[in-house]
């Protein structure tokens, strides 16, 4: 693993956590969805807390099938799509 990959998987782990233990009912499963209600989803992504928070620490923006894209994801696949998405690549 490359330096890039792990700094950007540990921010991400500190925003996961500070918003996946919101929801004592959530698993602490490394899945992106799990920083929302999975009671009570809300109906867009996009216009959250973490998202801005996402889109804030790593200077990125999302649309909201984007941030679907990410809520569907674990940690891994989401720093290694950030990590593209920073790149260009998307």
């Amino acid at each position: 693993m490359d330096n890039e990959y792990k700094e950007t998987y540990a921010k991400l782990y500190k925003i996961y956590k500070k918003y996946q233990k919101k929801y004592k009912h959530n698993p602490d499963s490394h899945q992106m969805c799990c920083m929302w209600s999975t009671v009570n989803p809300p109906d867009t992504i996009e216009d959250t807390k973490p998202m801005y928070e996402i889109e804030k620490t790593f200077e990125i923006n999302f649309d909201e099938d984007e941030a679907l894209v990410l809520y569907d994801m674990d940690l891994d696949e989401a720093a290694q799509r950030i990590i593209e998405i920073k790149r260009g690549k998307c």
